[in-house]
């Protein structure tokens, strides 16, 4: 695959200074602020991958691919021009539009993210005392949780198959999975998902998802966020059906749902995963709460709606 996942997001929202102190306790590290305002934060092993701009209301600014060279973007430069997109290319960069989900994309030249293998803990289970006489190490934890790097995003589009076709035949995305007239969850890495795309009356975006080592960082990453702050709980904890992943949902200042997630599934051949056409209501979870209506419908949407034609 030329395409080995995202680099950064950059999120647009009314107030900085408050969605900057939010992704600072989510376990982000605020590594510095451009000329015109901008705020950037990095995660452990991907270097900056958030960026927080000044916006007349939220919405996903621009979405940062990692290719492997020069010879990635020549060939999506003449993808895209087959499909009719303009774009902007440089020698190391090509910026593209994607109308329908109203997404600007930077492709670039990136090294790959390196990871370090998460520590396995010795666990106690039937006929399998694997931790005999001791406590799980897990409950003894104080470290703050940090996401690993960025795994994904999830963003309404106004023509969902439009945007599919405008991610796979012109950046290179594959299809994973699928559900019909819903939504089609792609990837760019060996990641289950980098990207999903979701039928909506609106461009805007659902939530971003951010890597950590595995259901005690969800769940201890949550409780953290939830102490002093209970009104951020959106959706959690659980374990999603598609993507297998581990999740639980909190909300920004602005009303961006971000998600601590772990284990999520990994392809790592192309030909050993057939794209699977799955049922809405089996698909969104396997076990865990139900999920409130905001996380299907944001509270917030009419009055996007009403804003979406605003001034940027």
């Amino acid at each position: 695959m030329s395409l080995h996942g995202l680099t950064s997001i950059t999120l647009g929202v009314p107030d900085v200074d408050a969605a900057s102190r939010y992704y600072e306790d989510f376990g982000l590290t605020p590594s510095g602020t451009t000329l015109d305002g901008r705020r950037r934060f990095a995660t452990l092993e991907g270097g900056d991958q958030l960026v927080i701009a000044q916006a007349s209301r939220r919405r996903l600014l621009e979405i940062g691919v990692a290719a492997e060279d020069t010879d990635d973007l020549d060939r999506i430069a003449v993808n895209l021009s087959k499909i009719g997109a303009e774009f902007n290319r440089s020698a190391d960069e090509l910026v593209v539009h994607d109308p329908n989900s109203a997404l600007r994309v930077s492709v670039t030249i990136a090294p790959h993210i390196v990871q370090a293998p998460a520590t396995q803990e010795p666990t106690n289970g039937p006929g399998r005392p694997g931790r005999a006489n001791g406590r799980a190490p897990a409950i003894e934890r104080t470290n703050k949780v940090r996401p690993r790097r960025l795994g994904h995003v999830v963003v309404g589009s106004l023509n969902q198959e439009a945007s599919q076709h405008f991610f796979t035949e012109g950046l290179g995305f594959k299809v994973t999975d699928h559900v019909p007239s819903l939504a089609s969850f792609l990837r760019c890495s060996t990641d289950h998902h980098n990207l999903l795309l979701q039928q909506a009356p609106l461009n805007f975006l659902h939530h971003t998802a951010w890597e950590v080592d595995d259901v005690d960082e969800v769940g201890r990453g949550a409780s953290a966020m939830l102490e002093e702050h209970p009104e951020r709980h959106v959706w959690g904890l659980g374990r999603h059906h598609i993507g297998s992943n581990f999740f639980w949902y909190l909300k920004d200042p602005a009303g961006n749902f971000s998600e601590y997630y772990a284990d999520l599934d990994c392809i790592l051949d192309d030909q050993l995963w057939d794209p699977t056409v799955i049922d809405g209501a089996r698909g969104l979870y396997n076990w865990g709460p139900p999920p409130p209506p905001s996380f299907i419908k944001p509270d917030d949407l009419a009055e996007l709606m009403t804003g979406a034609h605003a001034p940027r």
